[in-house]
C-alpha cells in the first residue's frame, strides 16, 4: 500500500510540477523518492549553476536552508521554494555572523573564502565562495603573499591546505556532524572486508586527515582512494574500473550509485552517516510545497547583493 501511495505521489508531483512550471532541484543526499522526481540531482555547486540558468520561473529546492538562498541570490527575478524551513545545517551553523566579523577584524589583511555550506549573511562578508569541488581552485587563483581565512569546515580547510601547500591559511574549527562522525576505523574495518576496492572519501570527512599523505600518492595499503566532492564520487564510480566501492559520505548518494551502476557494489563506510535535515524533505512536502507554493526562500536585497560577488568569484572557476 506505501509503494502504490508512494508511486501515485510520484505521478501527482510530476504533473503539478510541468502545470506549474517548477524545475525541482534535488541534492545528492536526498531520500530515493525525492532524487525520483528531481529535474537535476548534484552537489551544491551544479545546483547553483542549475538554478541560474534554468528557464522555469520557480525554483522547488530540496536541499537545506543555505542551498535555498543561494539559487534565491544567483538568481532573484526567480521564486525559490523549500519543502521545509527547519532543514538546517550543523556546519552552517557553526559559525554566526559576528564571529566572522570578529576574526576578519584580526586579520584586517586576509581574503576570507568561505565554503557555500554557510548562511546567506556569511556569504556577505566573504571575498570568495567555494565548494568541496573548487575549493582547491579557489584558493589557487589568490596571490602566494595573502593570507587567508577559510571557514567554516577544519577538514575542507586541511584538506584544501595540504593540497594546496599554503602556510598562511586560517583554518575555523567548524564541523558537518555527519561526516565528522565517519573515523578512520569505519573505513579501514570496511575497507578490510572487501577484496578489489577503492574508496572515496569527501573532503568533509573526519577520516580525511590520516588519509592525506596516502592520497597524494595515491594508495592506502595498495588500496585507491581519491577525495572528492560528491558530484566528483559520480563520475569518479562510474568511470573506474573496480567493481567495489567503499563511500565515505551521507548515504544518500549511494542511491544514484547504484542506480547509475548497477553492476558495482557500493558501501557506505558508516551507516550511521545520515543528515537528519536533508532527510526532513519528503515526498509529501515536496506535494505540499508544489500544490500551496510554499516555503519562499527570500535574501534581503543588501545581503543578496553583497553575497552574490562572492558566490560569482566561486561559479567562474572550475
Amino acid at each position: 500500500m506505501l509503494v502504490q501511495q508512494s508511486s501515485q505521489l510520484k505521478e501527482e508531483i510530476m504533473r503539478l510540477k510541468k502545470e506549474k512550471d517548477v524545475v525541482i532541484l534535488a541534492h545528492n543526499y536526498q531520500i530515493p523518492d525525492v532524487q525520483d522526481v528531481a529535474d537535476f540531482t548534484g552537489d551544491s555547486l551544479g545546483l547553483s549553476r542549475q538554478a541560474a540558468t534554468v528557464p522555469q520561473k520557480t525554483i522547488l529546492f530540496c536541499g537545506v536552508n543555505f542551498m535555498a538562498e543561494t539559487a534565491a541570490i544567483i538568481s532573484p527575478e526567480k521564486k525559490v521554494l523549500i519543502p521545509d524551513l527547519e532543514a538546517g545545517c550543523s556546519l552552517s551553523d557553526s559559525i554566526t555572523l559576528d564571529e566572522l566579523k570578529n576574526w576578519k577584524m584580526q586579520h584586517p589583511e586576509a581574503i576570507a573564502v568561505g565554503y557555500v555550506n554557510t548562511t546567506a549573511e556569511i556569504k556577505s562578508e566573504l571575498d570568495y565562495c567555494c565548494t568541496s569541488s573548487n575549493a582547491v581552485n579557489v584558493v589557487n587563483t589568490i596571490p602566494k603573499d595573502k593570507e587567508i581565512l577559510f571557514l567554516p569546515d577544519m577538514f575542507l580547510g586541511s584538506y584544501v591546505a595540504k593540497m594546496t601547500g599554503r602556510k598562511n591559511i586560517h583554518i575555523w574549527a567548524g564541523e558537518c556532524h555527519v561526516h565528522a562522525g565517519i573515523t578512520p576505523e569505519d573505513v579501514i574495518k570496511k575497507l578490510d572486508s572487501m577484496n578489489d576496492t577503492e574508496l572515496v572519501i569527501h573532503p568533509e570527512c573526519g577520516c580525511t586527515t590520516p588519509f592525506m599523505y596516502d592520497v597524494a600518492d595515491g594508495s592506502y595499503d595498495e588500496k585507491k582512494v581519491s577525495i572528492l566532492s560528491t558530484e566528483g564520487m559520480l563520475k569518479h564510480v562510474s568511470k573506474s574500473k573496480s567493481k567495489n566501492f567503499v563511500v565515505a559520505t551521507e548515504t544518500g548518494i549511494l542511491y544514484k550509485m547504484r542506480k547509475d551502476n548497477p553492476d558495482k557494489t557500493f558501501v557506505a563506510a558508516s551507516e550511521k552517516a545520515e543528515c537528519q535535515y536533508m532527510k526532513m524533505i519528503t515526498l509529501e512536502k515536496v506535494y505540499d510545497a508544489l500544490i500551496n507554493e510554499k516555503h519562499i526562500v527570500t535574501v534581503p536585497k543588501e545581503i543578496a547583493d553583497k553575497a552574490r560577488l562572492a558566490i560569482n568569484r566561486m561559479l567562474a572557476i572550475s
